[in-house]
């Protein structure tokens, strides 16, 4: 049953920790309001894709593999919805009282893991290679998903705590839109990646 507990934890380590739209969100949300008000979101991220990963793992991905326009229509979902959150992260800025800039919250977070390829690919994978044999559907979804939320939390936090610590070179406003307008094109490049 634990044999692949090493293999789980390495391949839940490498999606948790690599570049995708969860991490770039962090790093920007770190960079423009700081770990304690992106802490929301980046708990939701975590229940998002644990919810997802348990349920998939429970068996709904063979209605996704039976079914492959499902797939076809989260696809397209998750390239709008990553160009949509783009233009909002494009638009963040430090500037005090401005009401439109705020952190997404832990419903966003995790809401968007129902769209985001990369959420889609871990819990799949994990669901088809990771399964513990010889134990009950809902025990075995349930412990390779706590495998991912307790390996996730520490590598998704460190971008956010990369992005706070890319707060010190951003105090003015034009590097602090800067960054913002890379990272929002990052996500539009990963949207565009998506369809094509």
């Amino acid at each position: 049953m634990f044999e692949s507990l090493p293999a789980l934890a390495t391949y839940c380590a490498i999606m948790s920790g690599t570049p995708g739209p969860n991490n770039v969100m962090l790093a920007t949300s770190g960079a423009n309001f700081g770990y304690r008000k992106t802490l929301p979101h980046l708990l939701g991220i975590n229940s998002g894709l644990f919810a997802l990963t348990a349920v998939i793992c429970a068996g709904l991905g063979a209605v996704f593999t039976r079914y492959p326009v499902i797939h076809l229509v989260l696809k397209y979902a998750g390239a709008v919805y990553l160009a949509y959150l783009a233009w909002k992260l494009a638009g963040a800025s430090l500037a005090r009282g401005e009401t439109a800039a705020k952190p997404l919250s832990f419903a966003e977070g995790a809401a968007f893991q129902l769209v985001n390829p990369k959420s889609w690919i871990k819990a799949v994978t994990i669901a088809t290679f990771f399964m513990p044999p010889g134990i009950d559907a809902l025990a075995g979804a349930l412990l390779v998903s706590i495998v991912g939320l307790v390996i996730g939390f520490p590598l998704i936090s460190c971008w956010t705590l990369f992005g706070v610590g890319m707060r010190r070179f951003l105090d003015s406003p034009r590097r602090l839109k800067l960054f913002n307008l890379l990272m929002g094109l990052s996500l539009v490049v990963l949207a565009v990646s998506l369809v094509t």
